[in-house]
Order: structure tokens, then C-alpha cells, then sequence
């Protein structure tokens, strides 16, 4: 399926409106702890893979260099992943911003979803909360956002 085909199936999908937004002022960045959250459905190979129309989310370890990505839509191009995994997940590029004193430490634990979705309501109501709130608990300050 060409992206054309897609962008014209989910032309008509009705977009979400918030009545009020969530936003708390972090810290400066050389103080904030700073975490990733992907769609790319990466996870470890030690971790259930993400299944077609899965809204869940893995944690991803920090530590960690072993992620795997299980994306299962037919549009998506693993080669830059497969190549240099911060394509994706610029986990190294946030570890050397804490070196530099840029930012003041990398999370020690990531969030992972499968971004591939067509029905957010399940992201929506439960595992996004749910992701948010396990961020909240880690002192998480700021998070960067790679949709893939």
C-alpha cells in the first residue's frame, strides 16, 4: 500500500479536540531528567512483541542497546533503524546532551508504542495515562516525543 493510498483512507478520520490541555512548566533543561517515548514499537527481545492493533506500551531499560522494533505496518522502512538505532530513538544523542550539561540526566526507563494505530481510544483512555503516570513517578521532567 503506497503512502497515498493511506493518506487518502484516513483523510476523513476525525481528529481530537481537547477542551483544556495538560502542561506543567519543567525545570531548565540543564536541570530536567529527559525521557523518550517512541512509536516506532520498539522492545527488547526479552519483551512480548507489539500485535496489530496493540495500544500497550513497553519500558524500554536505558541501559539497554538490544531494542527491537516490531513494526508491523507495511509502510514503515526499518532500514534507517536497522542501520543507527537513534533514527528512532535518539537515546545516544540524549545521553551525550547530558555530558555536554545540556540536559541534566537521561530517564532511566523509556516508553515504547506502536504508533501504527487507526482507533487512539485505547492510547488514549488507558496506556497513555498509564505511560504518563509511570513518567510522572520517575521524576520524569521533559519527554521527547519520536513519532515514527
Amino acid at each position: 500500500m503506497a503512502d497515498s493510498d493511506l493518506k487518502a483512507m484516513t483523510a476523513a478520520l476525525p481528529g481530537e479536540s481537547f477542551e483544556t490541555t495538560a502542561f506543567t512548566t519543567p525545570p531548565p533543561l540543564a536541570e530536567a531528567t529527559v525521557a523518550l517515548v517512541t512509536t516506532a514499537s520498539l522492545h527488547h527481545p526479552d519483551q512480548d512483541g507489539f500485535e496489530v492493533m496493540d495500544t500497550g506500551y513497553r519500558v524500554l531499560d536505558g541501559s539497554r542497546r538490544d531494542y527491537v522494533t516490531g513494526h508491523w505496518s507495511p509502510n514503515f522502512d526499518g532500514a534507517g533503524f536497522a542501520y543507527d538505532m537513534n533514527t528512532v530513538f535518539p537515546l545516544d544523542r540524549l545521553d551525550e546532551l547530558a555530558e555536554q550539561g545540556v540536559i541534566g540526566r537521561v530517564a532511566d526507563q523509556h516508553l515504547a508504542y506502536a504508533g501504527n494505530q487507526f482507533d487512539l481510544a485505547g492510547v488514549r483512555m488507558d496506556s497513555g495515562p498509564a505511560g504518563a503516570a509511570l513518567m510522572r513517578e520517575q521524576g520524569i521532567d521533559v519527554v521527547l516525543l519520536t513519532p515514527v
